[in-house]
This record gives structure tokens, sequence and C-alpha cells, in this order.
């Protein structure tokens, strides 16, 4: 009796938690890493272009966002700010804080990827008559990429599951659906289980798309080459 009250619940729980899964946690996962990109290869660029006002605020900026818990940002962002008069709702405020603690640490990525590129790169883009943007859009940063794609799908599948601290502000994600479903059944042990398989569901497809795209510019590079 109780072997069927318990798979009653978890087959009535498994679309309840999936549904927020493709409704939110993947979402905030897109949006949070796209921004953080943008954010890693502007701090990269600071650093490889040695600008030192620049450069010293981007490294100031790495220390601060990896040197502190992405807990602790998440409620410094959301619990904090209201004292000083600005007041978000929780899913930007997990998509703002994601995308910065993400961009620190993807920017140090970038950063390695662009001093990996050989130094004649450039001098040959100089040679042909490109400016320095031309360079680095044409030649450094497709190549930049392909070195750090690696790395950066594995941060992307870390976002994924880091995506369950956003519970913690309250944003309607997998993991606070489950924590729901267990308030209602008494069932902490199966419900999480059962949110930590959906987890390695999300990032089984991840790594399984990041080994495609790694395959990809694998053959696109000794095309090029």
């Amino acid at each position: 009796m109780i072997n069927e009250r318990l798979a009653g619940i978890l087959a009535d729980s498994f679309f309840k938690i999936l549904l927020p899964g493709l409704t939110v946690t993947i979402p905030l996962t897109v949006l949070s890493f796209g921004f953080a990109m943008v954010i890693a290869v502007a701090l990269a660029l600071v650093q490889f272009a040695g600008i030192r006002v620049l450069k010293e605020f981007a490294r100031f900026y790495i220390w601060v966002i990896r040197g502190t818990p992405l807990l602790v940002q998440l409620f410094v962002i959301f619990y904090g700010l209201p004292n000083l008069g600005i007041v978000l709702p929780p899913f930007p405020s997990a998509v703002i804080v994601f995308s910065m603690n993400e961009g620190a640490y993807c920017a140090e990525v970038m950063r390695a990827a662009l001093e990996a590129v050989p130094e004649g790169q450039m001098e040959a883009g100089y040679c042909a008559g490109m400016s320095y943007l031309q360079i680095m859009r044409r030649i450094v940063l497709p190549q930049a990429f392909r070195i750090a794609f690696p790395s950066l799908g594995n941060s992307m599948i870390a976002m994924v599951k880091d995506t369950s601290l956003a519970a913690n502000i309250t944003v309607t994600e997998m993991f606070m659906a489950t924590q729901r479903i267990v308030a209602r059944t008494y069932e902490p042990l199966a419900l999480y289980l059962e949110v930590g398989l959906i987890y390695l569901l999300f990032s089984t497809a991840l790594a399984k798309l990041q080994s495609i795209g790694e395959k990809r510019l694998a053959f696109y590079g000794r095309r090029r080459g």
C-alpha cells in the first residue's frame, strides 16, 4: 500500500517538477549564461588589451564576485537592495546575479583562451591592413571561442544545477516546486531523488550538445587549417 502510494506521488509529481524546469530553470539558465558571456568577453578583452584602469576594475570585479558565495549575492540583490529603494522581482534578480557570477568565472576562461591564440595572428592581421577591432572580431575571438568552448560548456552545465539556489529568493523553479510537493506529501527522500534525476537529464542533454559542438568546431578548425 505504501509502495503504491509512493509510486502514485512520484508519477503525479514528475510533470509538476518537470514543467517549472522547462519554463523557469532552462530559461533562467539560457538568459543568465547569455548575459554572462557578454560580461565575460568584455572583461576578458579589457584585460587582454592591457588598459590599466579598466584592467584593474576588471580584476577587482572578478576578485569580489569569485570570492563571495553565490547565495550571499542572491540575498544582497533580492533582500538587500530594497533597503536602498530598489525592489526587483525574483526572476530578474536571479538573472542579474547568475549573470554577474558566471560572467566573472567565464571571463577568466576567455582571458586564458585569448592569451592562447598565437601572437602571430595579430601581426598577420595588421599586415593585412586590419584594425585592432577587426582583428579581434575576425581572427582572435573566433579562435578563442573554439579554445574556450569545452570549459564554457561545463560552466553552463554547472549553472543548470546552481539555479536551484534561486528557490531561496522565491523563484518557482524545479527545486522550489519539489519543496512544495514535499511539504504536502512528506516524502522528501523519493522526491528529492526525483528532482535530482531531472537535473541529471538536463545536464546529460547539455553535455551531449556540448560534445556535438566540440566535434563540429574541431572539424571546422581542421578545414581552416
